[in-house]
């Protein structure tokens, strides 16, 4: 087949694609290409093969931070300025990246398309996806400056070469925003553990972008009148629960590390506690910064119970982090208390919720749910088909959890893992970044297409289920 013939197919297929097939297939060329820059002595040493550079760069694109490498000293630094740039990627949004790119290769698009191009970006109605991808990227790059800013001239202030203290600054506040939990240092921000600018810099970071682009710009629009009438219900209930989630994190890891006499708040006062209770619980809702190694010997079983519980619900829809997000536990939580109240529908902040909402919800955590058990259940067999099993299955849970919900907190699980154990956790990485619906809904219209529309069409007779 002639070179121009073969473009022209390609873009026929393209053309042909649905949202989620483009998400999925532009993902894999992402992280394809990336892993082919990783694995180049451009930018890594010998120490980097083929199998490392897939493994960092799908950790990249998924903003995860789970590593078999170590940042710092087996890539040099054009490959740690690649890594940066698979990060921006991954974290501004793979949908909102893929989706821009699709207005370029899909011509005389319709109005029913649009909307679906809309609904990838979390934008609700018609209006312009490259408006909204402007303001993503925009508002990322003040953030990112203002936050580098601060870890340069105040953080980072051991760092004597000006050069690298930049570098530092640049990388970790980039990594922060997204999410992602990549460090220049092997040890992640232990170094930093009470140095406040550090800490709060990073937990600004972490959560700005985690909140999402909608509600950043919601609150950014009604500034002057900050009033709750004049937010969103979404805006009100992601920053609610947001806030929620970081006091009962912060709490709970105070007590169960106190009572459980664990080396992770230990010698310390209680200022410094709190800002290492903090900084942990923020980082642990897919961020995957750590201010002291964790692993059972060094936190309380309870502990990392929560930090799993933390990890699983995730960051906010339309952020940089993974999870199932804030608003599914806000919906799923308000569909049990209209449930014990009696209620026919789901009420939330004196607002009725769909049912379409509730159902995609109670997808997702199902889902999500099953499926990070089947992972934690091949890590197990990989383990015993070794003949050595060295994790206890709430390693194992915890690393699949950290995987899925693209966190990146390790107990020393992965480095020790062989191939097919790092490939479960890659494929975990990569189905949690995109949402296990949106991977699903790839598959099922790639199979059933020509049933689709059917399927929406047939109706079924109502009968009662006892529960």
């Amino acid at each position: 087949m002639p070179f121009p013939t073969a473009i022209q197919h390609t873009q026929d297929r393209y053309r042909r694609l649905t949202v989620p097939q483009f998400t999925v297939v532009t993902g894999l060329l992402v992280i394809f290409t990336g892993a082919i820059l990783l694995a180049s002595p451009l930018c890594s040493n010998a120490q980097v093969g083929i199998w490392e550079a897939i493994f960092t760069a799908t950790s990249a694109v998924t903003v995860t931070g789970l590593s078999v490498i170590d940042v710092g000293t087996d890539l040099t630094k054009f490959g740690q300025g690649v890594l940066a740039t698979m990060l921006l990627i991954g974290g501004l949004g793979l949908m909102a990246i893929t989706t821009f790119l699709q207005g370029f290769v899909v011509r005389g698009t319709e109005l029913r398309c649009r909307l679906d191009r809309g609904k990838t970006l979390d934008e609700f109605g018609v209006g312009g996806v490259g408006r909204t991808f402007r303001g993503i990227v925009i508002t990322a790059t003040i953030l990112i400056l203002m936050g580098a800013a601060a870890l340069y001239h105040f953080g980072f202030n051991d760092i004597p070469n000006r050069g690298d203290r930049l570098w530092a600054a640049i990388f970790h506040s980039i990594s922060a925003y997204n999410n992602a939990g990549f460090g220049l240092w092997s040890n992640s921000l232990q170094s930093y553990r009470n140095n406040w600018v550090v800490n709060c810099t990073i937990i600004t970071l972490i959560i700005l972008g985690g909140l999402g682009w909608r509600v950043t710009s919601d609150l950014w629009s009604n500034r002057n009148n900050l009033k709750r009438q004049n937010l969103s219900l979404h805006t009100r209930l992601t920053l609610r629960t947001s806030f929620l989630l970081i006091v009962i994190g912060t709490c709970g890891l105070l007590i169960t590390e106190t009572l459980g006499n664990a080396d992770f708040l230990a010698n310390m006062n209680f200022l410094e506690r709190l800002i290492n209770a903090l900084f942990q619980s923020v980082s642990a809702r897919t961020a995957g910064f750590t201010t002291f190694p964790l692993s059972l010997d060094s936190i309380s079983d309870s502990g990392l119970l929560l930090l799993m519980a933390l990890m699983f619900i995730g960051a906010s829809p339309g952020g940089t982090g993974g999870g199932i997000k804030t608003t599914t536990i806000a919906a799923l939580m308000a569909a049990t208390r209209s449930t014990l109240r009696g209620q026919e529908n789901v009420i939330l902040r004196n607002r009725q919720i769909s049912d379409k909402v509730v159902l995609k919800a109670v997808g997702i955590t199902v889902g999500s749910f099953l499926f990070v058990l089947l992972m934690a259940l091949l890590l197990g067999i990989s383990s015993n088909l070794g003949g050595d099993n060295p994790f206890s299955f709430l390693e194992m849970l915890f690393t699949c959890i950290s995987a899925f919900a693209t966190v990146g907190f390790d107990v020393g699980v992965t480095n020790q893992l062989g191939h097919f154990g790092q490939l479960v956790l890659l494929v975990g990485m990569f189905v949690g970044r995109l949402g296990i619906l949106l991977l699903l809904s790839a598959i099922w219209e790639a199979l059933h297409r020509d049933r689709i529309h059917q399927l929406n069409r047939i109706g079924y007779p109502r009968e009662d289920l006892y529960v």
